[in-house]
C-alpha cells in the first residue's frame, strides 16, 4: 500500500516539478530584449510595425501562438500604409504571467490599457485570430467608439465544442489544472507536428510554438483561458456589435477542425450584419498557412 501511495504521489507531483524547472519569462527577455509596457497586471511585450503615421491596426493572437503568428501578415498591412501594433497576451511570449482568471474582462482591459499606454486615441481596426477574435469581440462590445472595424479570423467564442478534455478542464478545475500540466504538452506537440508539411509565412513557426513550453506559466495561462474566455459564448457581445453598427468581418477556414465552419451560421444569427469570408482548403492556421490568400480577401475590406 505504501508503495502504491508513493507511486501515485510521484505521478501527481511530476507535472508540477517539470513546471517548476521551466525557465522564467525574465530569462527569455535577457536573450531577446523586448519593448515592455507596464500594465495593471504586469508587463506586456509589444511591437510597432510600419509607418509612424497611418490608420492603426491592432493584432490579437490566439490561445497558444504569441505575437509572432502575425509575422507573415504584417508586411502586407504595413505596405498598405497601416501602422500595426502586435503584442503578446498575458502568459505567452515575453509577457508576464499573472495568476488570475483569463476571462473576457481581463483581456479587454489589457487591450484598453495597452492602447492608453501607447497613446492611441483614434478608433482602430482590430484583427483577432481564434481566441484573439473573442478578445476583439469583447473589447469592441465594451468600447465601440474605440473600434473602426473588427476582423475576426477563425473566431472563438461561439459555443463550439473543444472536446471532452477541455470540458473536463473547465468543469473540474483542480483535475483540469493537473491534466493541462500532465498531458497538454504532448497534445500540443502532436498538433504542431501534424502541421509541419503545411506551408507557412512565419519562418520556423513550429519551433517557435514549441518553445512556449519551455517557460513557466504558459500551461497555467492556457488552462486559465480555457476556463475563462473560452469557457463562455459571446452572444451578447456579438448582438451588441450589431446594435452599435460596428463593421464586423469574419474569416473561416473551410477545413477548420478547431472552429468548424458550422459556427458561421451561429454568428450570422447573432449578428446578421456581419460579413463572412470562407477560404477553401484552409484549416485553423490560415493566418500563416494561407497568408497571401487571406490578404487578397482582407485588402479591399481594410481599405474601404
Amino acid at each position: 500500500m505504501i508503495w502504491l501511495l508513493l507511486i501515485v504521489g510521484v505521478i501527481l507531483v511530476t507535472p508540477y516539478l517539470r513546471e517548476a524547472l521551466r525557465k522564467p519569462v525574465s530569462a527569455r527577455r535577457k536573450d531577446t530584449p523586448q519593448n515592455l509596457a507596464g500594465l495593471t497586471l504586469g508587463k506586456v511585450s509589444y511591437c510597432w510595425h510600419g509607418p509612424a503615421s497611418g490608420p492603426v491596426v491592432v493584432c490579437i493572437h490566439g490561445l497558444t501562438s504569441p505575437g509572432f503568428v502575425w509575422d507573415g501578415l504584417v508586411p502586407y498591412l504595413t505596405e498598405a500604409g497601416f501602422r500595426v501594433l502586435s503584442f503578446d497576451l498575458y502568459g505567452r511570449g515575453y509577457s508576464d504571467r499573472p495568476n488570475q482568471l483569463q476571462d473576457a474582462a481581463l483581456f479587454s482591459d489589457l487591450v484598453h490599457d495597452l492602447l492608453a499606454d501607447q497613446n492611441v486615441d483614434e478608433p482602430v481596426t482590430l484583427i483577432g485570430n481564434s481566441m484573439g477574435s473573442a478578445v476583439a469581440t469583447a473589447f469592441s462590445a465594451q468600447h465601440p467608439s474605440r473600434v473602426r472595424q473588427a476582423v475576426l479570423l477563425v473566431p472563438a467564442g461561439l459555443g463550439h465544442n473543444l472536446g471532452a478534455a477541455a470540458t473536463l478542464t473547465r468543469k473540474v478545475p483542480l483535475v483540469g489544472h493537473w491534466l493541462i500540466h500532465a498531458f497538454y504538452p504532448r497534445a500540443l506537440r502532436k498538433g504542431i507536428d501534424a502541421e509541419r508539411a503545411l506551408p507557412s509565412s512565419v519562418p520556423d513557426i513550429q519551433e517557435k510554438q514549441l518553445d512556449e513550453l519551455n517557460y513557466r506559466g504558459f500551461l497555467r495561462s492556457v488552462h486559465s483561458s480555457l476556463c475563462g474566455i473560452l469557457g463562455v459564448t459571446l452572444e451578447h457581445e456579438h448582438r451588441s456589435l450589431q446594435k452599435n453598427n460596428l463593421p464586423v468581418v469574419a474569416v473561416w477556414g473551410a477545413d477548420d477542425d478547431v472552429i468548424p465552419l458550422s459556427c458561421k451560421d451561429r454568428m450570422a444569427q447573432w449578428n446578421p450584419d456581419a460579413s463572412h469570408i470562407v477560404l477553401e482548403n484552409c484549416g485553423h492556421g490560415l493566418v500563416y498557412t494561407h497568408t497571401k490568400d487571406l490578404w487578397q480577401q482582407l485588402e479591399p475590406v481594410l481599405l474601404r
